[in-house]
């Protein structure tokens, strides 16, 4: 892949984490962090509502799917990174619950409790 496109890509994916964000706010979630990273990997958003704790993979691909990037191996690597996060924030929580919100240019698709964290 070019310099080029490496580039737009990484615009592309930037623009697609804050969209997530934005409609995460809309409906009433703190953002606590963005692009954490500990305990191997990345999570793209941690936000809470009402006691829920949802962490966020944002899949935006302009060709091809996205969700095939959202792998068995990247599963347990989100989720040891949860773990990670979770041991270190001070903050109370009920639940825990993964999601994956798929971006296509404006569209927005959410995958709620995408995967088990246990």
């Amino acid at each position: 892949m070019s310099a080029k496109k490496r580039r737009a890509a990484f615009t592309y994916g930037m623009t697609s984490e804050q969209h997530v964000a934005d409609s995460l706010r809309a409906t009433g979630w703190e953002i606590l962090v963005r692009n954490w990273r500990g305990g191997g990997s990345e999570l793209d958003i941690v936000a809470s509502r009402e006691g829920v704790i949802r962490i966020v993979e944002v899949k935006a691909r302009q060709d091809g799917d996205p969700l095939a990037a959202v792998t068995p191996a990247k599963c347990r690597r989100l989720t040891r990174a949860a773990r990670a996060f979770l041991s270190q924030w001070t903050g109370k929580y009920e639940e825990v619950a993964f999601a994956i919100a798929l971006v296509d240019g404006q569209d927005l698709t959410w995958i709620d409790n995408a995967f088990d964290v246990s």
